[in-house]
C-alpha cells in the first residue's frame, strides 16, 4: 500500500527504486527513503547487513570513514549477492581529510575500502574543520570545490553535507557552485529542526535524518507507546514511520536481524494527521549527538 503523505512529501514520494520508495534529488537521481545506518566497528554486524540486503530488500547503506567499517561492508555486500547498480551507497568525509587534495584522495580510499568504482552519495561529515591558521568557512569552501570536481567526474553521483546549519549552507551558496543534494542531520521526535528542514526544502536539498529512535529514548515515551498500541505496531515503527511521513530520508541502525526486520515494516500503514501532530509536538530541541556542536555555529 502506498503511504498517505502530507503536502511536499506526497508529491516527492511518487518515485520508486529497487528497495522501495524514494525521494528525488535535484540532479534527477532518487535516494531510497529508508536505509540502513552503520556504526563503528564495535557496533557493526556482518550478519545484520547481509540480512538487511538479502531478506529485507534494503538497498540504501549509510556509512562513513569515521566508523571504520567500509572494508567490512565490502565483504557483506559481496556475500549478499546484490548487484552494485541496485545499491545506494553513502559514505562521509572525515574532518582530518578536509582540504582540496586530501578530499579527493579520501574519496578514492573510501571507494577502495568499499570495493566500488563510484559513490552514490558523498557527504562532508560535519562543518567544523579544525585546521590551524584557516577559518572553518575557508576549509569548507576548499573542500567543497573538491567535492564538486568529484561530482563532475562521476566518481560521486551526488554530493552533500551532514550536520550543517543554515549559516553553513548559506556560506556554501556564496562560496561555491553546486548546491548540496542532501543534508543529513539528527532527526527524531525530540529533535525536529523544522526551520532547517524548511530551509533545505526551499533550496531543493533533500533532508536526511539519522538517530530516528533517539538512541532508544523515544521508544518509552507515553505518546509513542500509545500510538504503537493504536496501530498495532512497535514504538520503533511509529518513530520511523513518523520520520518518513514528514518527508525525511530515514536511516535507522541496528546489529540485530529481528530489529532490522522490524524497522523495515513501515510501509503498510500511515499515521493519521492528528497523530503526526502529536508526535511533532514532542520536539524539545534535544540533541543526542554533540561532537563539537557549539563550534558549528562558526
Amino acid at each position: 500500500m502506498v503511504p498517505r503523505l502530507r503536502g511536499w512529501a506526497r508529491s516527492l514520494m511518487a518515485s520508486r527504486v529497487r528497495g522501495g520508495l524514494a525521494l528525488p534529488l535535484s540532479n534527477g537521481l532518487s535516494i531510497p527513503v529508508l536505509g540502513l545506518g552503520t556504526s563503528h566497528v564495535g557496533g557493526y554486524s556482518h550478519e545484520a547487513v547481509v540480512y538487511a540486503l538479502q531478506k529485507c530488500g534494503i538497498r540504501h547503506i549509510d556509512t562513513a570513514k569515521r566508523y571504520g567499517c567500509e572494508s567490512l561492508l565490502q565483504n557483506a555486500i559481496k556475500e549478499s549477492g546484490v548487484k552494485r547498480e541496485d545499491l545506494w551507497i553513502t559514505t562521509k568525509l572525515w574532518h582530518s581529510d578536509y582540504g582540496y587534495e586530501k578530499t579527493k584522495q579520501a574519496c578514492l580510499e573510501s571507494c577502495r575500502r568499499l570495493g566500488v568504482e563510484y559513490l552514490d552519495l558523498y557527504l562532508v561529515h560535519w562543518p567544523d574543520a579544525q585546521v590551524p591558521g584557516k577559518s572553518s568557512r575557508e576549509v569548507r569552501a576548499e573542500t567543497w570545490r573538491a567535492m564538486e570536481e568529484l561530482y563532475a567526474t562521476g566518481m560521486c553521483r551526488s554530493i552533500g553535507v551532514s550536520n550543517f546549519l543554515i549559516n553553513h549552507l548559506e556560506q556554501l551558496k556564496e562560496d561555491c557552485e553546486v548546491t548540496p543534494h542532501v543534508n543529513q542531520v539528527e532527526y527524531h521526535p525530540f529533535q525536529r529542526p523544522q526551520e532547517l528542514l524548511d530551509y533545505c526544502r526551499s533550496r531543493n536539498i533533500v533532508f536526511e535524518g539519522y538517530c530516528p529512535l533517539a538512541k532508544g529514548e523515544a521508544l518509552t515515551h507515553p505518546k509513542v507507546i500509545q500510538l504503537a498500541k493504536k496501530y498495532g505496531k512497535t514504538p520503533a515503527q511509529i518513530c520511523i514511520r513518523w520520520s518518513i511521513q514528514n518527508g525525511v530520508v530515514t536511516i535507522p541502525k541496528s546489529t540485530k536481524v529481528e530489529r532490522i526486520q522490524e524497522n523495515c515494516e513501515v510501509f503498510d500503514f500511515s499515521l493519521k494527521e492528528e497523530d503526526m501532530e502529536s508526535l511533532n509536538s514532542m520536539n524539545i530541541n534535544k540533541k543526542l549527538i554533540h561532537l563539537t556542536y557549539p563550534l558549528w555555529k562558526g
